[in-house]
């Protein structure tokens, strides 16, 4: 059985996302999540972001992740869909994709920017059910696939104390009959165990 191809993959971590953002409160703002310095407002905030950064990628630019999240007060979910058609509509319209692009870390396939936008999206999806209390069992497609990009592109040197810089932490150990959703926070330095 084939995976479904990365834009339909895509379609639907969008929408997932989306929908774990909806069922996010305002007033669960200043919780916790699984990512240490960020609260479910700040974690919100940089979904947000990403669609704007990832759109720029879609589209042929160069995200700057250099620029910080824009403060979003009220209407998360707006917020976060209102950017998400721009950046389903552009990856359809981005042509083959597996053309090769010129990236920081290497010349690789449109498909592999597809599979990190997947991957980021699925993994934060989690962190934010987990967060507020949600089901983060999640679409098992969507962290298997998710899963097998990160295994691929996670470099060791990409791992590390958050303080020294590193957007990773180590891998957490998962149990393999655990939820693929866990088993994609374990691989992404996420305790699986981790509720608020």
């Amino acid at each position: 059985m084939t995976a479904p191809d990365p834009l339909t993959l895509l379609d639907r971590a969008v929408e997932q996302t989306g929908n774990v953002i909806a069922h996010a409160q305002p007033a669960q703002a200043g919780l916790p999540t699984p990512c240490r310095s960020w609260d479910v407002q700040a974690l919100v905030e940089h979904m947000v972001h990403d669609v704007d950064q990832f759109t720029a990628a879609a589209t042929g630019g160069r995200p700057d992740w250099s620029r910080p999240a824009s403060a979003v007060a009220n209407g998360w979910n707006e917020a976060f869909r209102d950017r998400a058609g721009a950046l389903v509509a552009a990856w359809h319209d981005a042509g083959d994709l597996g053309e090769v692009v010129h990236l920081p870390i290497g010349d690789l396939p449109r498909s592999f920017v597809v599979n990190q936008q997947i991957a980021e999206f699925a993994v934060h999806a989690w962190d934010l059910a987990r967060a507020t209390g949600q089901d983060s069992s999640l679409d098992p497609v969507i962290a298997g696939q998710a899963l097998a990009w990160a295994k691929a592109a996670l470099r060791p040197e990409f791992r590390g104390p958050e303080d020294a810089g590193k957007a990773f932490g180590p891998e957490v150990d998962a149990d393999d009959d655990a939820p693929m959703a866990d088993r994609l926070a374990a691989y992404f330095g996420r305790d699986p165990a981790w509720r608020s």
